[in-house]
């Protein structure tokens, strides 16, 4: 495909920010959301604005998505309007966490149009789609893989984790149960720490400096936990909703989840105290709660590399 239109449905908080990339890159796009707000700092950056998902998909040769939920995922694909109808689209390209289930139910109904998906969830918060420093997780066939390679790249670093549909939204609901967990699990410690009389930056020094040194104690407690922001740009709401696709994905294939389950119930309680648009790194604040200290520490400067 030489110069492909392209499309980008979803420019919420992480489309949005992915869609600036493209449009900084020099990338003509057409962009559509049922928001009006989220689109136009868009079309004033460049873009052109759909009126509707069928008039971005008669447009576009390849449609970028980033959507908040499985339902609305399998509605944008292939509900009335949707992409299955269009008759320019070749390629739907879900930037979304939706589960492996629904991407083999996507990739089957556009397939049956001639049209190919491919599932392309991402990790590295708002801080990487603005950057441009996400990992990109892929799963398609390796056709499509090397059309798109050098287009993902304007969003950060694809990772081909297999041809097979929804392998690289297994991939990613594992890595973001990985990542809860060590905020929950760092929580616990740090926490622990205060209360014993520690200085929490000292112990962050000391995590990373140790066998302890997880993603959490790296970049997340360092950037939003301690200077008191909880501000790492992923929701509380959007962390549980992972971690349960994750296990009820495991309970379908059998695997056993005990841990999992500990990290979606201190999710719950989260959620439950702070809300569901609190960030997801107010894992902490159950656990100061019920200790009576708070983790805070002036904000400790990172290195290029941590940005």
């Amino acid at each position: 495909m030489t110069n492909p239109r392209l499309g980008f449905a979803g420019v919420g908080k992480m489309g949005g920010l992915m869609a600036a990339r493209l449009i900084e890159g020099g990338h003509p796009l057409i962009v559509f959301d049922a928001n009006d707000r989220a689109v136009a700092p868009l079309v004033k950056a460049g873009a052109m604005r759909a009126n509707a998902l069928a008039d971005l998909a008669a447009q576009a040769e390849i449609v970028f998505a980033s959507l908040p939920t499985p339902d609305v995922v399998r509605e944008v694909a292939l509900g009335p309007g949707g992409i299955v109808e269009s008759a320019t689209t070749k390629l739907f390209v879900d930037l979304s966490t939706t589960g492996p289930r629904i991407a083999r139910i996507v990739a089957e109904g556009l397939a049956s149009k001639g049209i190919t998906a491919v599932d392309c969830p991402v990790s590295g918060g708002l801080a990487g789609a603005r950057n441009g420093t996400l990992a990109l997780m892929v799963s398609c066939p390796a056709i499509a893989y090397e059309q798109l390679q050098d287009l993902l790249t304007v969003f950060g670093k694809p990772i081909f984790v297999s041809e097979i549909p929804g392998a690289a939204q297994t991939m990613k609901l594992a890595n973001n149960l990985l990542a809860a967990c060590a905020i929950a699990i760092s929580s616990e410690a740090f926490v622990f720490g205060v209360k014993g009389g520690l200085d929490p930056k000292i112990m962050c020094e000391v995590f990373n400096a140790s066998s302890g040194r997880n993603t959490a104690t790296l970049d997340k407690f360092p950037r939003s936990v301690l200077p008191g922001t909880f501000d790492f740009g992923f929701s509380t709401a959007l962390a549980f909703k992972d971690v349960k696709l994750c296990l009820d994905e495991a309970e379908a294939l059998g695997v056993p989840t005990p841990v999992g389950s500990a990290i979606r119930h201190v999710l719950g309680i989260t959620q439950a105290m702070f809300g569901p648009e609190s960030d997801f790194t107010s894992m902490v604040r159950p656990f100061e709660r019920w200790a009576g200290v708070e983790v805070r520490s002036p904000p400790m400067v990172l290195n290029e590399a941590e940005q």
